[in-house]
């Protein structure tokens, strides 16, 4: 097992960019990005998650933290130090942790529980999990991985289930992942009701059976937006929407 390096060491952020203004009215605005205080590299148009941080990691030096984050976030000030912070004591009390974000879901199953601070479309979402806690699923909207472990995303996933995906890679290395409080903003257009663009329910039905046929043997998994107990709940799940043509 490679060794686990302290939760000191610098930040890099890396987004995939597929609307500038966006970009441009949240995560550019936010004061450490803006300030130049870290390296953001944004890959425009990507094709899929894996694309963009598999290569920035590739030139990430081990020990880093290689921060991936939506466009549409907008990281408070002071945040850069706040997540160090919380990353310190998060490694401090899980010494084998590599990953950690700031939204998901701590435990399996039954005793599967929201964890995370976080504001996500004007709402607060303040779960009651103390933080930092272990990880068993991490939202996408922001994670960060450390260099040095081994640690990609999978190509197949394209734009959905990645963050848990790589959350199970961590466990089957004997490696650990966290919830960390590190409060952001995230300004997401994705619908919120029940009728969803034809092209998105597409693209989740692709990745969402990638992920199921990859830990059918892990299953149940629990996400922040869908509990996927055996294969086909992600099919059953998009049934219950509208889809809308372009």
């Amino acid at each position: 097992m490679s060794k686990v390096l302290a939760a000191t060491e610098k930040l890099a952020f890396v987004a995939c960019v597929s609307d500038v203004e966006v970009l441009q009215r949240c995560l550019l605005a936010s004061p450490c990005i803006a300030q130049g205080r870290w390296s953001l590299q944004a890959f425009f148009n990507a094709r899929d998650a894996a694309g963009a941080f598999n290569s920035a990691l590739a030139a990430t030096p081990p020990g880093t933290w290689l921060v991936w984050v939506h466009q549409d976030v907008l990281l408070p000030e002071g945040w850069d130090t706040r997540f160090l912070q919380a990353l310190a004591q998060g490694v401090q009390q899980f010494p084998q942790a590599v990953v950690a974000g700031v939204y998901g879901i701590s435990g399996r199953g039954a005793v599967a529980r929201r964890a995370g601070h976080v504001l996500d479309r004007g709402t607060l979402l303040r779960e009651p999990c103390p933080l930092p806690c272990l990880a068993d699923s991490l939202d996408e909207l922001l994670f960060a991985v450390q260099a040095g472990h081994g640690l990609t995303l999978d190509p197949a996933l394209g734009f959905d289930f990645y963050g848990t995906d790589v959350v199970l890679q961590a466990q089957s290395r004997g490696l650990q992942a966290l919830v960390v409080d590190a409060y952001c903003e995230h300004w997401s257009n994705t619908p919120t009701g029940r009728v969803i663009p034809a092209s998105l329910a597409r693209r989740i039905q692709a990745s969402g059976t990638a992920f199921e046929r990859k830990w059918a043997h892990r299953l149940p998994v629990q996400t922040s937006w869908l509990a996927v107990e055996r294969p086909g709940d992600v099919d059953r799940f998009l049934a219950q929407f509208e889809l809308r043509q372009p």
